[in-house]
């Protein structure tokens, strides 16, 4: 899960693929990327105008499946929205549907043993990769048999010593500041009796009064990172710390041994793609969690937030750990999703390096033959994609396809139409991003709360999808090809509007520029079209 960007940490947090929202985040209204550009000045999805528009219209269930970190599967938001395998007994411990998958109820999990422990931390594909290959080209032989192996070797090694380099700084930088977090948190939770396992926000502390000079030097640390989102929880926050301090851990000092360990099996081969177990929810499942409230959180109920698509149900299927997911997993899962019947597949993840991107490649065309749409996170590196590879992509390796017309790439805009409408993080390319959607500043469900708001291709991706899934829902008779065709087409366009661009502070661009659309993603003008096509 390897599309981060790097930030002070005086500006936001960055924990794996989300940038934590910055302090003025809270006069942001929660549903703000469902809003219409011209009755609330946030440049949303028009949802609720979507939704007018096909009012008394009846709607087709149908499943899109998320590949992610992890769910929480007794979410009040998520619950009711969730696949369920029709031919599947619950924890009866038998296939029973024969896909060869046991107890495969809601989805299935790509990262779990059959003893029940699963993989969570993982590091760069990098990292993982350039021991193998040093080895290999430890020979002057090989070398000189493998002249174009051995450049990539060099490209993989000089990428891989930036990793390392990059977290081993942002690591010098983490630590004091998290070391900084659990020990005031310590002070607060014994002065002001607080629950050590419930945490606290900042309004179980804004308004306390203290007599201990170091108890209120805790206070104020606590309040300037809580005041950066009303809903945070110093729980959380500390999880999330540790998580990403892991990640940057694994980076320095590689465990190559983890998948074998606790799989037992070789990531470098794909025999079969029966492996893993049924378990969903894992301890770094907060962002799968959001992922899928994003598409299709209850919209019948008062809790948490509202989802995009009604009618929906969610397969997840868990194949992305804290760090780079495995090639293998990745084309299991998604052929995993379209045999199970999944018409729509998000996946906010990537990486750098793909080695067997074969296999994806094979998964990606079996996903086109079945007429299943994919959609997925340009990635947060603040890059142009023209000079940046970032993977899974649909440029494949036998040349047969560029731009496959079953998958949408999806950068991340702001809030207002500004010259910060695109979100500085996000990455962009007038040739391999297709449109932008709503990414900064977003919230959404986490593990049973609201989530923090945040920010990330990570959650464009999502909207974008339940946009696709909204107009499957109502004209189920469309194909995946013309689902993300009506989406480019309908897209808003903001010609001669510059904006600073991605990765930079002061440089500009047109936002016409950053996509091949050079539009953002929007329901209402979708369905619109989709009318329109449906009945010519």
């Amino acid at each position: 899960m390897n599309n981060k960007k790097t930030l002070t940490l005086s500006i936001a947090l960055l924990f794996g693929q989300y940038i934590f929202a910055q302090s003025d985040s809270t006069k942001i209204p929660k549903n703000w990327h469902t809003l219409d550009l011209q009755t609330s000045s946030y440049f949303g999805i028009s949802l609720d105008k979507a939704y007018q528009l096909v009012k008394g219209k009846k709607a087709t269930p149908i499943i899109v499946a998320v590949i992610d970190s992890g769910i929480d599967t007794a979410q009040t938001d998520l619950k009711d929205v969730l696949w369920i395998n029709p031919k599947e007994i619950p924890a009866n411990g038998v296939d029973d549907d024969k896909n060869g998958y046991i107890d495969d109820v809601h989805g299935w999990n790509f990262l779990g043993a059959k003893n029940g422990e699963q993989i969570i931390t993982e590091t760069s594909e990098e990292v993982r990769m350039y021991p193998i290959l040093k080895q290999k080209f430890t020979l002057t032989t090989n070398q000189k048999l493998n002249p174009k192996e051995y450049k990539n070797y060099i490209k993989l090694q000089s990428l891989r010593d930036t990793t390392v380099s990059r977290a081993e700084k942002e690591l010098t930088n983490l630590k004091p500041f998290a070391n900084g977090l659990l020990a005031s948190s310590f002070y607060l939770y014994r002065d002001l009796q607080l629950d050590t396992a419930k945490g606290f926000t900042l309004a179980d502390i804004e308004t306390a009064t203290l007599s201990n000079d170091t108890t209120k030097s805790a206070k104020a640390f606590w309040i300037s990172v809580l005041s950066r989102d009303a809903g945070a929880n110093s729980k959380a926050i500390l999880k999330e710390i540790s998580e990403y301090t892991n990640k940057l851990e694994r980076d320095i000092n590689p465990d190559l041994e983890i998948r074998k360990r606790i799989m037992g099996d070789n990531w470098e081969q794909n025999n079969t793609p029966f492996y893993g177990n049924s378990i969903l929810k894992s301890s770094n499942a907060s962002h799968g969690t959001g992922v899928s409230g994003l598409i299709a959180a209850n919209r019948n109920n008062t809790y948490g937030i509202q989802g995009i698509a009604d009618n929906v149900k969610i397969m997840f299927i868990r194949a992305i750990p804290d760090g780079d997911e495995y090639d293998k997993d990745i084309a299991n899962a998604i052929i995993y999703a379209v045999k199970n019947g999944a018409k729509i597949i998000n996946m906010s993840f990537g990486k750098k390096i793909s080695p067997q991107k074969k296999w994806v490649d094979a998964a990606f065309k079996y996903a086109a033959k079945k007429n299943v749409l994919l959609v997925q996170a340009a990635g947060n590196d603040g890059e142009n994609l023209d000079s940046l590879a970032k993977y899974p992509n649909d440029i494949f390796l036998d040349g047969s396809a560029k731009d496959a017309d079953n998958v949408i790439n999806v950068g991340a805009s702001s809030t207002k139409k500004d010259d910060r409408l695109a979100a500085n993080f996000s990455n962009y390319s007038k040739t391999d991003v297709d449109v932008f959607a709503p990414g900064e500043n977003v919230t959404s469900v986490n593990l049973d709360k609201e989530f923090l708001t945040a920010s990330g291709t990570s959650f464009a991706s999502p909207i974008t999808a339940g946009v696709a899934a909204l107009i499957l829902t109502y004209y189920p008779k469309l194909s995946a090809a013309q689902v993300k065709n009506i989406i480019l087409k309908s897209a808003v366009k903001v010609p001669n509007l510059m904006v600073i661009k991605p990765g930079t502070s002061t440089d500009k661009i047109l936002f016409s520029e950053l996509s091949k659309t050079g539009g953002i993603v929007n329901a209402y003008e979708a369905l619109k079209l989709a009318k329109q096509i449906s009945e010519f």
